[in-house]
């Protein structure tokens, strides 16, 4: 009896749930707001920080500059140091990318995130002493080495806690660092009111934060597991693996878990660890990397920073006060928190397609509308109201699906061996797609005006028109089931054995239980 205990009820065993949120246990609930406060929190906090302080910033920018050369700062000058400051980080977010596949094979998945708080820490102190040193190239060097730390963040966190999550609830945890992401932007628009820190004396502060959410991290993730998978498939340290999960779920009985990982490892071993080439050219994942590249470049160029940088001219033409602003900012900062909340809520049982589907879609609908409000908003009185609407429901629209879907699929679409090639890939769009929308929208909005709204309809069209054809739904399913599922489009043939249903209850014949062969 106290056996049976311990060990689970027998329907727990068997994977039946009334509720997948049963299996989330107090381990996988604190690994899993640990990692993404410490990491992902720090990635939208990085992204608005800069936003309110701008002002006190750039003089700073002018005063330094003045002292040093006994001269005025040319206009030219100054937008030259500020495109920089706010540049680099997506800069640095790339080659963050690039680093995540050999971070994460030789440091292991936590071992990375707690290796990559050292590009937090060193320019959180930079940026807090910036201005005592009186240097402004002090912040421009800052900005880019936390971008590695939001680059290596916003991929390692959402691997981490896939491998780490049971699979009726991959979905819903693997959204948690979108939301510690949109939780981290409100947090910098929140310290960035006047009042606060959004001030001359209180800016150096407000970036300096950013340095406590790596040291809370480095104090406490180490106590939690490793991923399992990781550590079974890539170390091949089963007792680890074993350990790891029976924390993770609560009870003892992993066998059936730990038979399907030695599935997937036996499956994976003709192919290797896949670097990125050999990931391109691997016919077997094809179309799995296609979908991915197309949804993160979706999800960037849709246009919701571009949004965002409408939005202060168009609360401002609805009449609110200059003052104000700010206020409705935040406003807008905790609708996003509160879907991406919701989200976190619905994604296992609606499904990640349809949320996708749905998200694309109002995001199209609302970049044409707001087009239109736009060009009669000053002809028309009631006209801003409704730019203001579309400005809401873009932001609900990229919350529920194109923001926090795409991290979710990418971790589900690819077995161990390529996964840590996937992210770095997927990672380096998404930071690509990121920098152009910040570097090219510019001039779109000086030569289109409004009217560069419906370049992002067409973007958000193709990406919905694209993942109702090729992207299949991927809750409550295995890693190799996914694998199947692509199998056809790829013209690939992937065959599980008897055995391979067997491996449930039995670790044998693990050589015969799964073959791959191309057509």
């Amino acid at each position: 009896m106290e056996e049976n205990e311990k060990r689970g009820k027998p329907e727990e065993r068997r994977g039946v749930f009334r509720s997948p949120w049963q299996r989330l246990t107090a381990v996988l609930a604190l690994a899993t707001l640990i990692s993404a406060f410490g990491s992902s929190f720090q990635y939208g906090y990085n992204v608005a920080v800069i936003n309110s302080p701008a002002p006190f910033m750039q003089q700073f920018y002018n005063e330094t500059y003045l002292e040093r050369y006994k001269r005025p700062m040319e206009d030219s000058v100054l937008t030259l140091l500020w495109s920089l400051s706010v540049s680099m980080y997506p800069l640095g977010g790339f080659f963050g990318s690039l680093m995540v596949a050999p971070l994460v094979n030789k440091l292991g998945r936590k071992g990375t995130l707690l290796f990559n708080n050292i590009f937090s820490i060193v320019p959180a102190v930079m940026m807090g002493v910036s201005e005592i040193a009186k240097s402004y190239e002090i912040i421009i060097v800052a900005r880019f080495i936390v971008g590695i730390c939001a680059g290596l963040s916003s991929n390692v966190v959402p691997m981490y806690l896939g491998e780490l999550s049971p699979k009726n609830l991959r979905g819903a945890i693997g959204i948690v660092p979108q939301l510690f992401i949109t939780i981290g932007i409100l947090s910098a628009q929140v310290l960035g009111v006047r009042n606060i820190l959004g001030n001359t004396t209180g800016w150096t502060l407000m970036l300096g934060l950013t340095g406590i959410p790596a040291l809370i991290e480095l104090l406490l993730l180490p106590f939690f597991p490793e991923s399992p998978r990781y550590m079974l498939i890539q170390k091949g340290d089963e007792k680890r693996a074993r350990e790891g999960l029976r924390r993770l779920r609560g009870w003892d009985d992993v066998d059936a878990e730990l038979s399907e990982m030695h599935l997937e490892n036996q499956s994976e071993r003709a192919e290797g660890r896949l670097s990125v080439l050999s990931l391109l050219s691997q016919r077997s994942l094809r179309w799995q990397l296609v979908s991915i590249v197309v949804m993160n470049m979706g999800q960037q160029l849709s246009g919701v920073n571009a949004i965002y940088y409408y939005a202060d001219s168009i609360y401002a033409t609805a009449g609110v006060k200059p003052n104000d602003i700010q206020y409705v900012t935040v406003g807008t900062g905790a609708v996003n928190v509160f879907m991406t909340i919701a989200a976190v809520f619905i994604v296992e049982a609606s499904g990640r397609r349809l949320l996708l589907l749905c998200g694309f879609g109002i995001c199209c609908v609302a970049c044409v509308v707001l087009t239109v409000a736009l060009n009669f908003q000053e002809s028309v009185t009631w006209m801003p109201y409704i730019s203001i609407a579309c400005v809401i429901i873009y932001v609900i629209g990229h919350a529920i699906g194109p923001s926090p879907i795409p991290y979710v699929v990418t971790t589900e679409m690819f077995r161990q061996s390529a996964r840590p090639a996937a992210f770095m890939v997927a990672g380096s769009v998404h930071w690509l797609s990121n920098f152009t929308v910040g570097l090219v929208f510019p001039f779109l909005e000086r030569g289109l005006g409004s009217f560069s709204f419906i370049i992002f309809s067409f973007i958000c069209l193709a990406t919905l028109v694209y993942i109702w054809l090729v992207v299949p739904e991927t809750k409550n399913k295995t890693f190799l089931e996914i694998c199947q599922m692509f199998a056809k489009r790829n013209k690939v043939e992937i065959k599980l054995g008897d055995g391979g249903l067997a491996l449930k209850e039995s670790k044998e014949s693990l050589e015969d239980a799964v073959k791959v062969t191309a057509f």
